[in-house]
């Protein structure tokens, strides 16, 4: 852990590539952040953990930013990638089942139960925006839990705050996304 912490240090301290040293240190959790998250998915995905891991760390490592203060911070934009790459997946095979000449259908009737889980990952997004501009806090969490599947007790870990805190915090955002989505289907 000190280790990962002095060469975070040192990725935001120089310009020097920390990737190689960086790399071995976070591996490993990251595959595990990732298996949580594509174990959700349907069957035949043809996004492996291990490409979303691969894709995350180009883009964390390709970014011209990389002042991650520490572990948490460093995971958090590690839980940012994969959201990104999951909802621009999740877009692009939406825009391709759209294609032209397909008949369109109201789908205020559908359960939200009744989506498929690309569906599910943009109606997340699209609240998950709303939600950022209304209450940051919660929209961390989610992201934290759905994007990067992260259990409640290492999010506490990361926050330094009690799990019971967590979960409370989960509870409530929890309720107030579903919220947020059953507002956007009623419209």
């Amino acid at each position: 852990m000190d280790e990962l912490r002095k060469i975070l240090e040192t990725a935001s301290a120089s310009d020097q590539p920390v990737a190689s040293e960086l790399l071995p240190l976070v591996y490993d959790e990251l595959r595990t952040l990732a298996s949580k998250r594509m174990s959700e998915e349907a069957p035949g995905q043809t996004l492996q953990a291990t490409a979303l891991v691969h894709e995350a760390w180009l883009r964390l490592t390709t970014n011209d930013t990389r002042d991650w203060v520490n572990r948490t911070h460093f995971f958090r934009a590690a839980s940012q990638a994969m959201r990104r790459i999951l909802v621009e997946r999740a877009r692009a095979k939406s825009a391709w089942k759209r294609g032209s000449g397909h008949e369109t259908l109201d789908i205020t009737g559908i359960e939200v139960a009744d989506t498929s889980p690309d569906e599910r990952i943009l109606l997340v997004e699209e609240s998950l925006q709303k939600l950022e501009l209304e209450d940051p806090e919660c929209a961390k969490l989610i992201t934290l839990k759905f994007f990067g599947g992260l259990t409640n007790k290492e999010i506490a870990i990361m926050n330094d705050i009690g799990e019971r805190s967590v979960e409370r915090q989960w509870a409530y955002a929890r309720g107030r996304l579903y919220q947020m989505i059953c507002d956007d289907y009623s419209k």
